[in-house]
């Protein structure tokens, strides 16, 4: 390496790449592929410091000293980084700029050993102008900032190490428990309690269809027509579903005003008395209306808006935001400020000009000022990067689709965020008409009118709508003007109206919308919990451990949740409760500000804080370790059992969850028990839903009739590969019936007591056929399977012999087939197309399958038809459909293949939800397969270490002879 040379180090080879070609001769950029070390698992500490490291890869009683590792893959990275060391002067660390990337310049440090001066490199965007700043402008590695950082790490271990192997004795194996995890999933399970809790309460107005004036007198742009609620029969308010509690009752403010709560009929009879009725405008009033700009992004804000906006995921639009920064585009995108540098409101407001026009720029250039608690106030908002902003347009041939959906968005916010307000008016009018001996009653309708649209024209001005979303957009999200609405005829008081219709409009209350991944990240962010850069890893995971799942955008909690986080409120309130989560963060920031200790902080945590700490029962002065030994015996029974009403409950058991009634009993006295749909939410399952299930599963197998030629008992039974019939001879009757007696016993659902008597006959459902509805008929059928079609002559390719091949249809485990049986019983095979040809197939359509040659399962055959065609994908434009491939249902547009979730069907899921499916794994990318050159080197070490081995073991038995051989000489030598 040339003299003088300077090393670089970054995270990201895509970073090294980018920055290296500003940086030119002289330097020489590297990647570390983000840790080079990490905490060793317990597992991966020596036998000689088993003792202090083994439990947690932390010596707990050394103040939390952690024992790091370089993991095996990372062992060629160091080397090669080594190597560059050699022959550099200077040693430059650029990771990012924040505490993660702080820890990972630190453990450059400490691992590689440099000799050379070292510089730590900060720069929030990748341009030429930042990099070569931030070569002006190096510091030390912040000390406190890399304390910050491993003490979380520590405290995480610690938190995880302790409470997850209580869950593991308690609830199921291989579950976790996380400082911030374990709190979001908590957040999403008492969201369905509410729920599940939640009362609708119904509710009517009227909705008045109104003309002022006539429609030739209108004004080309003023409607003539619109539509007005009504508010108030005589003195009384009209309820909404504000006034509602969560379990169906008026609030008691609600009931104090005397709020009505019209029914069906009183609407009803109200709508016919005014039907012809004139409407008298009894109150006018314009006001002015003005809206502002929201701030430029932040790390959550991002989310959401990418969440609530164009439909992606936490995790996908982390990437997509990485990828933009590693290539020069956005700023650093995790940050907490709003903060935008005076270059960048410069070429905001230049672009403005440019692309909108100097009438749409704001008088004065806007600062923003970050309001969230602890925000890290040196870093800048997320923005496009540079001093002069390229546009969307000119980056479409570039960039991948996500990440130029996720540029255009950044571009328009950070523009807007320096334009004019949009401002209007907005009109109310109150319309007065007689109701009979009801009284009167009073309509409102209101109108705004976007006079000018300001920030809104880069916004979009309401042609945006959300995608996926489950709820209503978030309002600080959306930009959808209320000119939706629409503007009002003119009018004035006083004046007539006629109704062209007055209609009862019915409602009921909504339960509270579940969580969004953008709804989630919102409430974190306003809990202070945790940091916005790490909630994308912290929904992954919740859904990657199975305590949520996702139908559509909804964040859904699994019954197992429930267990998991009942377990934790039961017996560790103190460490899913929100404020002192907050309270945590707030710790980790004190000490990356260097006003605490990592050491003393630990301290508190995990021993306890004060004198007799280990002696007190009170949660807020015991540590961690105190509060796990002193746990004492936990109710697996009572923590697994989440009570559903009218005598139900469900049970989280080893296998899964199912319902039980304990109000219904069987013979033995044990409640009835039925399996749960995968894909029913946890608020579906009411007590009529569940008794319905115990009807339908629970009771034993759907008897459909007797078979007349055995006299046995048909049945439809739902087994572990799916739905079955069943024909149950006499004889095995009463076995049978003591099996079913002893697995609802055991309550492990399929473990019996053996039975002597032989097995009933039995046959799968086609995939067309539901159990619920399959007919005796359909049952023999099956039953009478396999089929006999007819006789084929089969040639032998090798002897030429000519063989007469008894042929039959039947259906296995890959599908429908034909099977031809020479005389000497060999046999062939080929497929069918559909299940339905078992049954139609004939005698000559047998011989033209057998004809053709056989393909393999391993070779090109007649694909299968699609299960369900879903049409065109939107952003791809190809036809989708649902498959039922070699390793289960997927989705597919020709080229992107997804495997289809398990809380959906073939038939369930929505077109859309399949769309958005595909395209995240579309913005994923392909899989990294593993090379060969990787196996052909592990082959060749182990064949050097083979000959390594071989070649001591010569060296030693040698070595030994000629050691024996010297003894001898020395006896005789002495004897002599």
């Amino acid at each position: 390496m040339a003299s003088g040379n300077k090393l670089v180090i970054v995270e990201s080879p895509t970073k090294a790449r980018k920055i290296g070609g500003y940086l030119g001769k002289g330097y020489t950029v590297m990647a570390s592929v983000g840790h080079i070390r990490d905490l060793a698992q317990p597992s991966q500490v020596p036998a000689s410091q088993k003792k202090e490291y083994g439990r947690f890869g932390v010596d707990v009683t050394d103040g939390f000293k952690p024992y790091y590792i370089v993991d095996d893959k990372k062992k060629k990275t160091v080397s090669e980084l080594k190597k560059a060391l050699k022959g550099a002067d200077e040693l430059y660390l650029a990771t990012d700029e924040d505490r993660e990337g702080e820890a990972i310049a630190w453990h450059l440090v400490q691992t590689l050993k440099p000799k050379v001066p070292v510089k730590r490199m900060v720069f929030h965007e990748i341009t030429p102008e930042a990099i070569k700043d931030s070569l002006d402008h190096t510091r030390d590695v912040d000390a406190d900032m890399v304390d910050a950082q491993e003490t979380r790490r520590v405290l995480d271990r610690l938190y995880g190490y302790e409470l997850s192997p209580v869950l593991w004795r308690k609830v199921g194996p291989g579950l976790s428990a996380g400082r911030v995890q374990s709190v979001a999933t908590r957040l999403i399970v008492e969201r369905e309690r509410e729920r599940m809790a939640f009362v609708r309460a119904p509710y009517w107005d009227l909705v008045a269809e109104l003309a002022a004036g006539s429609a030739a007198d209108a004004e080309d742009d003023q409607p003539s027509t619109f539509k007005a609620q009504m508010v108030q029969l005589g003195d009384r308010r009209l309820a909404s579903s504000k006034d509602f509690t969560s379990k169906g009752q008026l609030t008691e403010t609600a009931a104090k005003d005397q709020v009505l709560q019209m029914d069906q009929a009183q609407a009803d009879r109200i709508a016919e008395a005014l039907a012809d009725q004139p409407f008298t405008v009894v109150g006018m009033e314009t006001r002015p209306y003005r809206r502002r700009p929201q701030p430029p992004f932040t790390t959550s804000t991002m989310q959401q808006a990418a969440g609530n906006r164009l439909g992606m995921s936490s995790r996908a639009a982390m990437r997509a935001a990485q990828g933009l920064y590693e290539n020069g585009y956005i700023t650093y995108m995790r940050t907490d400020s709003v903060t935008l540098s005076q270059e960048a409101i410069a070429a905001a407001r230049k672009s403005v000009t440019r692309v909108y026009g100097s009438e749409y720029l704001s008088a004065k250039s806007k600062q923003y000022v970050t309001k969230t608690a602890g925000a890290q106030e040196a870093h800048e908002c997320i923005r496009p990067a540079g001093s002069s902003f390229r546009r969307p347009e000119d980056l479409a041939s570039v960039l991948p689709p996500d990440q130029l959906k996720l540029y255009t968005l950044i571009w328009r916010r950070t523009l807007a965020s320096q334009m004019a307000d949009a401002t209007g008016s907005t009109a109310s009018v109150r319309l007065s008409a007689q109701a009979g001996e009801d009284g009167e009653a009073i309509f409102q309708a209101s109108g705004t009118v976007i006079e000018f649209p300001g920030f809104m024209k880069a916004m979009g001005y309401g042609t945006e709508k959300p995608k996926g979303a489950a709820g209503k957009r978030d309002r600080a999200e959306s930009t959808d003007s209320a000119a939706d609405n629409g503007s009002l005829p003119p009018m004035k008081k006083g004046d007539r109206l006629k109704a062209s219709s007055v209609n009862p409009d019915g409602h009921e209350t909504q339960p509270p919308a579940r969580y969004t991944e953008a709804s989630l990240v919102k409430t974190l962010e306003a809990k202070e919990i945790g940091r916005p850069s790490t909630y994308a890893s912290i929904i992954s995971t919740i859904i990657d451990r199975g305590y949520v799942y996702e139908r559509g955008r909804a964040l859904i909690p699994s019954w197992l949740a429930f267990s998991v986080v009942r377990l934790l409120e039961t017996n560790f309130p103190r460490y899913v409760d929100y404020q002192f989560t907050a309270q945590m963060e707030n710790g980790l920031d004190m000490i990356a500000h260097g006003k605490e200790k990592g050491k003393d902080w630990l301290t508190r945590f995990y021993f306890g804080s004060g004198e007799g700490a280990a002696e007190s029962t009170d949660q807020a002065h015991q540590g961690l370790q105190e509060q796990v030994a002193q746990l004492g015996d936990i109710d697996a029974r009572k923590i697994n059992t989440i009570e559903i009403g009218d005598g139900l409950q469900v049970r989280v058991g080893r296998y899964g969850p199912y319902l039980e009634d304990t109000a219904d009993l069987d013979a033995e006295g044990n409640p009835k028990r039925a399996s749960l749909p995968p894909t029913m939410a946890p608020d579906e399952l009411t007590p009529a839903v569940g008794h319905e299930l115990i009807a339908s599963n629970a009771g034993g197998p759907r008897q459909l009739g007797i078979d007349s030629e055995t006299g046995g008992q048909v049945e439809v039974r739902k087994g572990r590969f799916g739905p079955y019939v069943a024909l149950v001879d006499p004889e095995s009757q009463e076995a049978e019936e003591k099996k079913t007696v002893a697995s609802a016993k055991s309550g492990k659902g399929g473990h019996a007591a053996k039975s002597e008597a032989p097995k009933p006959k039995m046959a799968s459902l086609f995939k067309t056929m539901d159990p619920d509805t399959v007919t005796l008929e359909d049952a023999l059928k099956l039953l009478s399977l396999p089929r006999t079609v007819g006789t084929v002559e089969l040639v032998d390719t090798k002897t030429g012999q000519i063989d007469q091949a008894t042929v039959t249809a039947n259906n296995g485990r890959y599908g429908p087939y034909l099977t031809a049986t020479k005389p000497d019983g060999g046999t062939e095979t080929r497929s069918l197309s559909n299940e339905g040809e078992i049954f139609t197939v004939d005698q000559a359509a047998a011989k033209a399958l057998f004809d053709q040659p056989k393909y393999g399962r391993r070779t090109r055959g007649s694909a299968k038809p699609p299960l369900r065609e879903l049409g065109q994908d939107p952003e791809s434009g190809k036809p989708v459909t649902i498959k039922d491939g070699f390793y289960g249902v997927y989705i597919t547009d020709g080229q992107t293949n997804r495997t289809l979730p398990k809380q959906y069907t073939a038939q369930s899921i929505e077109p859309e939800e399949a769309f958005r499916l595909l395209a995240e794994k579309r913005a994923a990318g392909p899989r990294k397969r593993r090379t060969k050159s990787s196996g052909t080197k592990s082959k060749t070490t182990r064949k050097t270490t083979t000959r390594t081995a071989k070649t001591s073991r010569t060296k030693t038995t040698a070595a030994k002879k000629t050691a024996s051989t010297r003894k001898k000489s020395a006896t005789t030598e002495k004897k002599a």
